[in-house]
């Protein structure tokens, strides 16, 4: 058997975890953009904070520091907008 990329054995329907962790991520985000439209605050801010960390544990996963460095980064954004709110 040969192990995919990343060296994560694939799921149950032949997914790795990292793919499930990043569409779960992707799903949260588009949410929170949603929630941003229709100015359902604080919402968007929690969606978006879910995002950003299941965006920053892809990068764990995958050890690529340049996403887990734009993730940190979005979330001291994040954090220091929504204090200040």
């Amino acid at each position: 058997m040969t192990i995919p990329a990343h060296n994560t054995p694939p799921g149950p329907q032949g997914m790795q975890t990292v793919d499930i962790v990043k569409w779960i991520a992707t799903a949260i985000q588009l949410v929170g953009y949603g929630l941003t439209g229709m100015n359902v605050v604080p919402w968007n801010v929690f969606a978006f904070f879910a995002g950003i960390i299941l965006w920053f544990a892809v990068g764990v996963m995958w050890k690529d520091r340049a996403i887990m460095v734009v993730h940190v980064g979005a979330f001291v954004s994040l954090l220091i907008g929504y204090l200040n709110a």
